[in-house]
């Protein structure tokens, strides 16, 4: 296979396929599309190639012309063991890719072979791709009935705009769901990971309704942990969602299960909080409308002894008694749960059911917090971190999403540093940008003490969820305990007034850019993966304000043995013109040996997407979706299409090439580094080794540059080449940043290096 010209060999065979008929379109799965067959002045591709597959004895064709198709939809499912299959297989995921041919849209399977495309983010929505080779899987139990299967492509670049209108062949007079092309899912899953519901069986319409109680018998949970072993009927539970797990999927190839999801919601009344598991089509049917804070009433449950090795969430109220003995199940069926939200306005007070406790902490607040603790933080978000994935387990194809966000509550010049995962609400999670009032629970204290720098931030747990909009129906304003500090909403609020001051006058000075940072390092990439050659501790980062000028300076870096050399930097002032950093250092080593190299790598060069953006909120839109996950569907452009490289660089040092050389002096690399520097934030003494710059991510210069912008960024340039010469021939363990950026853009970074001690 060609990585680079996505352009590999013919698939395997196919045989023992199905093809989905009205017939397989379960009752139960609600929503879907209208496919409606319309009449065009000029003759379909499409149907070319169906005609041309289907008059052939090949079980491929290779059609009699290639003409660009437009990819509207690329779509991940867990493919199913076959009926034949006696031994379990690896999960296989299948991608359904949507074309048009700006006559007829036709849903097509992926042959797995192509799989590394969409991998690469190669094969995404919205380019022009050539199919080269096509094949059908037939449906043997139907006539005349298949699905087309795109065996060779090449994927080419992206279009500006595509058109949504036109019907699909062969479409259905009447709604039907949309559902994968081969197996016997009901649904899609995520493009990127497994956790967030995706698709249109994830119904929202779940509202409360008033009930009578007169003829509800209701048992406590207390009472039901005691005498639950004994009974084989529940009374109606009354209970108040206090936490709310995110998804899991835990589908199997052999495992024939539609809807394989489970969730926990955490519940009490006042007698005791227990566990509830929503199994398999209920989380579809349940999931996102329930929130926590809602009052349910659960009939027709089950009970069984809890999961040993499951940590429950702290309770809300320590007065209540956590129950780990048993576990409350809901399921579709055996027995089918019947699950009514109540409305708050009928809950009386003599139900006594617990209030919500947030845990809201101040930034300043934090530095006295123990390792794991869990708490609540809200205030404005000033810096929003690149969408990034990394693998669960080591040969599977599922990845946790994860992004790094920074939050001001105004009660420190320092942020809450976040490492936000996925919580199962991608509406959410792809659509964060700074200067927003962001509020996020049950986060978990991560510090080591120790180390230099200081380690301290806080990450995401099961039950964390996350809010941005609405903030006068969210559960946590009832919460009276925290209503009067002014660490939280008032100091949030504080925060982002004095950063509209901020920009207003930015405005009034012609400078559009606010204070505020998008790191859009990932972007528009999903697929994008990040491995470390060497585990170390993470590095804080900080937001940097745009200065009048820009640089971007390449320098050079050690890995085993060390050689750096600075490479010449540009820089450019706003109206004036281009200038060039002309220092740079190269050891006596790298002379002697850059010739004679086994192999030397090239990976210093830095993408647009890889570099800090400044915030402008008129672009929220482009900038949110520049470094969020690539889409699973076609979304067209707004306005004329923008590029990034035209919104400032954070990096006023721009960044360094760092030549590392293998202590067998036969191999080299290059790889980037890019210190942060901030002019406003000058806490440390200069800077004398890179060992310190690389400490802390950041430079601090002792003086303040001025009004010079553009000559303290030259002398900072230069301290980092001289501490760099200091290492000349001294023997390092160096950590990269390995970042694929799909589409065969790789970048590896300097993450840290350390001066081996003992290196015996």
């Amino acid at each position: 296979m060609s990585g680079e010209s996505g352009q590999p060999q013919a698939g395997p065979s196919h045989a023992g396929l199905d093809f989905p008929n009205p017939e397989r379109n379960r009752a139960g799965v609600p929503g879907g599309v209208i496919r409606r067959a319309g009449s065009h002045g000029r003759r379909s591709w499409i149907q070319k190639v169906l005609e041309q597959i289907t008059d052939s004895p090949l079980q491929w064709v290779t059609p009699s012309e290639v003409v660009p198709v437009a990819v509207l939809a690329v779509q991940r499912y867990l493919l199913e063991d076959e009926p034949r299959d006696t031994i379990p297989k690896p999960p296989l995921y299948c991608y359904d890719v949507t074309i048009s041919d700006g006559v007829y849209q036709e849903k097509c399977y992926l042959d797995p072979s192509l799989n590394f495309l969409v991998y690469k983010n190669i094969l995404k929505v919205g380019i022009e791709m050539k199919i080269s080779r096509v094949s059908c899987l037939y449906n043997e139990k139907r006539l005349g009935q298949g699905i087309l299967c795109i065996d060779n492509v090449h994927c080419g670049d992206t279009l500006e705009a595509i058109s949504l209108e036109t019907p699909f062949r062969n479409s259905a007079h009447k709604e039907v769901p949309e559902r994968p092309l081969r197996g016997g899912k009901s649904h899609y899953l995520a493009l990127w990971n497994n956790e967030d519901p995706y698709g249109d069986i994830w119904l929202t319409n779940k509202q409360p309704e008033e009930h009578n109680f007169n003829n509800t018998k209701i048992i406590s949970l207390s009472h039901l942990e005691m005498t639950w072993a004994n009974r084989r009927n529940f009374p109606a539970l009354l209970v108040r969602i206090l936490h709310k797990s995110k998804l899991r999927y835990y589908g199997k190839p052999d495992k024939k299960m539609i809807e394989p999801y489970q969730t926990f919601l955490e519940v009490a009344d006042s007698s005791g909080t227990v566990s509830v598991i929503m199994w398999n089509a209920l989380c579809p049917e349940w999931y996102k409308s329930l929130r926590v804070g809602l009052v349910l009433l659960l009939q027709d449950y089950s009970v069984k002894k809890s999961y040993p090795f499951r940590m429950q969430p702290l309770p809300v109220d320590p007065q209540i008694k956590l129950i780990s003995t048993m576990e409350i199940c809901l399921n579709l069926r055996d027995p089918p749960t019947n699950i009514i939200i109540i409305p708050e306005k009928q809950v009386k007070p003599e139900w006594r059911l617990p209030k919500l406790n947030h845990r809201f902490i101040t930034r300043s607040e934090l530095d006295d917090m123990p390792k794991n603790h869990i708490c609540d933080v809200i205030g404005i978000l000033v810096f929003v971190g690149r969408v990034q994935r990394s693998k669960k387990k080591e040969n599977r194809e599922d990845f946790w999403s994860y992004r790094w966000i920074h939050i001001a509550d105004g009660t420190s010049e320092q942020p809450f540093i976040v490492e936000l995962f996925s919580t199962s609400q991608p509406e959410i999670f792809e659509n964060i940008y700074p200067m927003t009032y962001f509020v996020c629970t049950q986060l978990k204290v991560v510090r080591n003490d120790n180390q230099v720098p200081r380690l301290l931030y806080l990450t995401t747990t099961n039950e964390s969820r996350v809010f941005i909009t609405g903030h006068r129906s969210q559960p946590y304003i009832n919460d009276t305990k925290n209503a009067n500090q002014p660490s939280t909403s008032q100091a949030a609020r504080r925060e982002n007034q004095s950063q509209e001051r901020d920009s207003n006058k930015r405005r009034q000075d012609d400078d559009p850019m606010s204070s505020q940072c998008f790191q859009t390092g990932y972007t528009s990439l999903s697929p994008t993966k990040k491995k470390r050659i060497l585990q170390g501790p993470y590095a804080k980062l900080v937001p940097m304000p745009q200065p009048e000028t820009s640089a971007q300076t390449k320098g050079n870096k050690p890995d085993m043995p060390s050689i750096f050399r600075q490479e010449s930097a540009s820089t450019s002032t706003a109206g004036k013109a281009k200038r060039t950093i002309s220092d740079r250092w190269e050891s006596q080593l790298w002379r002697e040996k850059k010739f004679g190299l086994i192999d030397h790598l090239h990976y210093s060069h830095v993408y647009p997407e890889s570099i800090p953006r400044k915030f402008i909120f008129e672009q929220r839109k482009f900038l949110t979706e520049q470094f969020n996950s690539q889409p699973a569907k076609y979304i067209p452009p707004e306005g004329r299409p923008q590029n990034l490289e035209d919104f400032k660089s954070a990096l006023s040092l721009g960044h360094f090439e760092v030549t590392i050389l293998g202590l067998n002096h036969e191999i080299a690399i290059d790889v980037a580094f890019l210190p942060m520097y901030c002019p406003e934030d000058l806490r440390t003494s200069q800077i004398d080794t890179l060992l310190t710059c690389m400490n802390y991510s950041c430079v601090y210069p002792q003086d303040e540059p001025g009004n010079d912008t553009l000559a303290g960024s030259r002398a900072l340039a230069g301290d980092i080449i001289k501490a760099a010469s200091r290492l000349d021939r001294v023997h390092i363990v160096g950590i990269l940043d390995i970042c694929n950026l799909g589409n065969n853009k790789v970048e590896v970074y300097l993450h840290r290096i350390y001066s081996p001690t003992n290196t015996s």
